[in-house]
């Protein structure tokens, strides 16, 4: 092997290396900003496919976006706004049984306009489950009409830099 061949396998190396700490800390930067909550499948959450029924997920989706609106808004709350779905993406990938110990992870990402992105991870110890991503719309919460994001709903969504 030449000199040159050796260089450039080292560069590669250095650079996947990178890589990997560079997704390591947007793994640490991510977490800080995650909401958790804990979920134990119950006899009324299985289908008779002996799982947890699609159409569950998409209750605790609510769930766990509505509590964690609740959580951000404790000490200065919004009720001029409400929020609606205008679309889920899910992706089933495992299967939860009854009695299963269900970690649902959630946080915002992109808001702009009239919409809020939130993402949804649903694990069973450390293997993850199910992961989502839901677009919220913000309304008023007297016309139902859908009302523009501002300042003081951003500050509560999006954490401090």
């Amino acid at each position: 092997m030449n000199i040159k061949m050796k260089f450039f396998i080292n560069l590669s190396s250095i650079i996947v290396i990178g890589l990997f700490k560079f997704l390591n800390l947007l793994k640490f930067i991510k977490m800080e900003n995650v909401f958790t909550l804990t979920i134990t499948v119950s006899a009324e959450d299985i289908d008779n496919l002996q799982h947890v029924n699609n159409l569950v997920y998409v209750k605790w989706m609510d769930k766990i976006a509505t509590t964690h609106w609740t959580y951000l808004t404790k000490n200065s709350p919004l009720p001029q706004y409400v929020w609606v779905v205008m679309r889920h993406e899910i992706d089933y990938l495992k299967q939860a049984s009854l009695g299963d110990e269900i970690i649902v992870k959630t946080w915002v990402g992109e808001t702009k306009g009239i919409t809020s992105v939130r993402f949804m991870e649903f694990y069973k110890k450390d293997v993850l489950l199910v992961k989502a991503k839901t677009t919220w719309a913000m309304l008023d919460s007297k016309t139902f009409k859908p009302t523009r994001i501002r300042e003081n709903v951003l500050k509560v969504l999006q954490p401090p830099k």
